[in-house]
């Protein structure tokens, strides 16, 4: 349920109407805007009378909310969420963010030489994963622990911000004390405990689309995130799978405006993964921004041929550069910047 006051309410009449609500053992939600104030009630709203809310003469609106999530909803918060990352701002308008750096982290040099290099090219935040979820067990799993430390080197030498990929529950504390941004990927989209301990910890989380997950389901993801007391999530649309083999996933450019009308939380999209292959990167990621995306998330490794993970759908330094002119040219037609 949403109830919308007017600006004007009494300090005393407004206390008044949210002692009642509290006293219904619901939970609270408050947004203060220029016009109105929104409250929205999250929990068993059945037993609280409508009639009895609309009454009030200081109530200007009162609608109950079908859809299951509350929290990530746009009606509940009318306001774009704006999400910091070790200092840059995503969503609402702000620079699109230029997330980029390896799949995997593969030795501290190497990383280092990378987040130079995307940094003199425009990139704002580092993506680099210490550990690897990979199809087949004898893959390249990632350097653990020692990959998370050369990310932290690789902030200091550099000054960006860092993101990687939690993949259970017992490296969350070693992951939220060493990294900027976590990330839940696609196919812990929903591990329901996993999403309600990072709900737990004050960082911000960018949550990844399953692989067949639908809008509604990935959006029920971030809630039960949001539900646990984080409100700080980001979501990254990295392609789905379909029946379409000339891609490694389908992008869906149309969860972009879709998103931003039911929810108020950021989207990044993930070029890199939808396509799974290098060529393909830019028109994706061009698109992209063209569609209202808030930031981009891009693989990016010196030697793609020898790339220990994902070196198809990885651009060189060169390449990326490249992107990020043509980015800023397609931002400026959005009234963006990067």
């Amino acid at each position: 349920m949403i109830i919308t006051l007017k600006k004007s309410t009494p300090k005393a009449e407004f206390d008044r109407l949210m002692d009642y609500l509290e006293g219904c053992n619901v939970r609270l939600n408050i947004s203060y805007g220029d016009m109105f104030t929104v409250v929205g009630l999250v929990g068993d709203t059945t037993q609280i009378s409508e009639r009895k809310l609309e009454a009030n003469e200081w109530v200007e609106h009162v609608q109950r909310v079908q859809a299951p999530y509350k929290l990530a909803n746009r009606m509940f918060h009318p306001e774009d969420t704006i999400v910091d990352v070790g200092g840059v701002k995503i969503g609402a308008g702000e620079k699109i963010a230029i997330m980029a750096g390896p799949c995997a982290v593969e030795s501290l040099e190497g990383l280092c030489e990378i987040a130079e290099e995307v940094k003199d090219a425009g990139a704002s935040i580092l993506r680099g994963g210490a550990y690897k979820p990979r199809t087949s067990p004898y893959s390249f799993q990632g350097l653990g622990y020692e990959g998370v430390m050369d990310l932290v080197e690789a902030r200091k030498r550099t000054g960006l911000p860092t993101v990687s990929e939690l993949m259970s529950v017992d490296k969350i504390d070693e992951l939220a004390q060493n990294v900027d941004l976590i990330q839940i990927g696609a196919r812990n989209m929903q591990n329901f405990d996993l999403l309600k301990a990072v709900g737990r910890i004050n960082k911000p989380v960018m949550l990844k689309r399953g692989i067949s997950a639908s809008i509604e389901e990935w959006i029920m993801a971030a809630e039960y995130i949001m539900a646990s007391g984080n409100p700080n999530v980001i979501l990254c649309e990295r392609g789905i799978k379909t029946f379409e083999r000339m891609t490694r996933n389908t992008m869906d450019l149309a969860v972009i405006p879709i998103i931003k009308e039911k929810t108020h939380l950021p989207i990044v999209i993930d070029p890199s993964h939808a396509t799974g292959d290098w060529k393909l990167i830019e028109p994706v990621a061009l698109a992209a921004i063209a569609a209202g995306a808030d930031g981009l998330m891009i693989e990016v490794h010196n030697h793609p041929e020898e790339a220990l993970s994902d070196g198809s759908q990885s651009l060189k330094p060169e390449k990326f550069k490249e992107l990020i002119v043509k980015a800023r040219k397609v931002a400026e037609a959005v009234g963006r910047e990067i």
